[in-house]
C-alpha cells in the first residue's frame, strides 16, 4: 500500500495588522519590525491630564520643539524589536562573559602594576555613575518622548546602560580580587575628585532639562561622543601591556555598542534635521551650547589621564562628533580644544 500524500495550499486572508496595512499598503507581509514598532503611540482617549503638568496631554508632541509630520520617520538602522534585541544582547553578554572569566583566571587586572590598577580605580571605575545617569536620562526619553519608533530603541537603550555600569562593576572586582574597595574609592573619587566634578554637574544639569529630544542629543551623541572614543577606548594607550589587555577584553562589549549607538544616533538626528530647516537650526543650537560645556566638563579627566596628549585626544573626539553633525545635515560651529574655556551649558 502506497500512502497518497497531499499538499494544501493554505492562504492567509490578512497579510498583516490593519494599522500596518494603512502605512504600508494592503497584502504586504510585514516585518516583524514594522509589525512591533509602527503606529503603536497611544494618542486619544486619555483620561486625564498630568497633573503635574497639566498643558500637557500624558503623550504630546509639544514636549519637544522639535517638530515632525511623522514621528515614525525615525527608523532604527539595526530594525530592534524586543525578540532581536535579546537575542542579539544574550549572544553578546555571552562571549563579554568569556573575556572576563579569561581577565580573572589570568589576573591580568588584579596583577597589573600599582600605577595602572590606581588610574583604572580613578578614570575608568567612577564611569559606572555615569552611566546610571544616562540610564536616567534615557528613561526620561522614554516616558515623555513621543512615537514608538524611537521611545522603543530608548527603552533599549536604558537597559544597555544599566548593563554597562554592571560591566563596570565587574572591572572593579577584578582589580581588586573580588573585594569592593576599588568600588568603595571610584565612588568616592565621583563624587569628591576634581576631575569628575564637571562631569556630575553637566549630567545633573541634563538631569532638569525639559526637552526630551535635548536629552536625547546631549546624552547619547555628544557626552557619549567624548566618553567612549576616550574612556573605553584610547585609554589603552597609557596603560602597561599586561593591564591594556585586560583592559580591552573587559570593555570590548562598550566599544561595540557605542559603534551601534553611532549609528543609531546619526540616524535620528539625520531624519530630524531633514525634516525642516527649523529643526536643523535648533539641533545646531544644542550642540553649540552643550559641546563646549561638556569639553570642559571632561577635560580635567583627559588631562588625568593623557597628560600633555589631552588636547590632541580630546580635539580628535571633537573633530569626529563636528564631522557626524555635518554628515547629518548640521552645521555645527565648536572648534578644536587646547585647553578648557569654563563655559556651562
Amino acid at each position: 500500500m502506497q500512502p497518497d500524500i497531499k499538499i494544501s495550499d493554505i492562504r492567509p486572508i490578512r497579510q498583516t495588522f490593519s494599522h500596518i496595512a494603512r502605512r504600508f499598503g494592503a497584502d504586504k507581509p510585514a516585518t516583524r519590525y514594522q509589525e512591533a514598532t509602527f503606529d503603536l503611540q497611544p494618542e486619544v482617549n486619555f483620561h486625564y491630564k498630568p497633573l503635574w503638568q497639566p498643558q500637557y496631554d500624558l503623550y504630546d508632541v509639544r514636549r519637544t520643539a522639535i517638530v515632525m509630520g511623522d514621528w515614525y520617520a525615525f527608523r532604527d538602522p539595526r530594525h530592534y524589536y524586543y525578540g532581536v534585541y535579546v537575542q542579539a544582547r544574550a549572544r553578546q553578554q555571552e562571549v563579554q562573559e568569556s573575556n572576563f572569566e579569561f581577565v580573572d583566571r589570568r589576573g591580568m587586572l588584579r596583577d597589573a602594576a600599582e600605577a595602572d590598577r590606581a588610574l583604572l580605580t580613578r578614570l575608568l571605575v567612577p564611569l559606572r555613575h555615569y552611566e546610571w545617569g544616562a540610564n536616567m536620562n534615557n528613561c526620561a526619553v522614554v516616558a515623555y518622548g513621543y512615537g514608538a519608533a524611537i521611545t522603543q530603541a530608548a527603552q533599549f537603550h536604558t537597559m544597555d546602560r544599566l548593563g554597562l555600569a554592571q560591566y563596570l562593576t565587574r572591572i572593579g572586582l577584578l582589580l581588586d580580587g573580588n573585594g569592593t574597595a576599588v568600588l568603595d574609592q571610584a565612588r568616592q573619587d565621583w563624587l569628591g575628585d576634581p576631575c569628575w566634578q564637571g562631569v556630575r554637574a553637566c549630567m545633573e544639569e541634563l538631569f532638569v532639562t525639559a526637552d526630551w529630544f535635548e536629552v536625547l542629543l546631549a546624552q547619547n551623541f555628544l557626552f557619549d561622543g567624548l566618553v567612549y572614543p576616550l574612556a573605553m577606548s584610547r585609554l589603552e594607550q597609557v596603560l602597561g601591556p599586561q593591564a591594556a589587555s585586560g583592559y580591552a577584553l573587559c570593555t570590548e562589549f562598550a566599544t561595540n555598542w557605542h559603534e551601534e549607538n553611532v549609528r543609531w544616533m546619526d540616524a535620528n538626528l539625520r531624519t530630524a534635521a531633514a525634516e525642516s530647516p527649523a529643526n536643523a537650526a535648533l539641533l545646531k543650537q544644542w550642540i553649540e551650547r552643550w559641546l563646549p560645556a561638556w569639553i570642559d566638563a571632561f577635560w580635567p579627566w583627559a588631562t588625568a589621564a593623557f597628560g600633555d596628549q589631552a588636547g590632541a585626544a580630546v580635539g580628535e573626539a571633537v573633530d569626529e562628533l563636528v564631522a557626524r553633525a555635518e554628515r547629518a545635515g548640521i552645521a555645527a560651529v565648536v572648534s578644536s580644544p587646547s585647553a578648557p574655556r569654563g563655559g556651562k551649558p
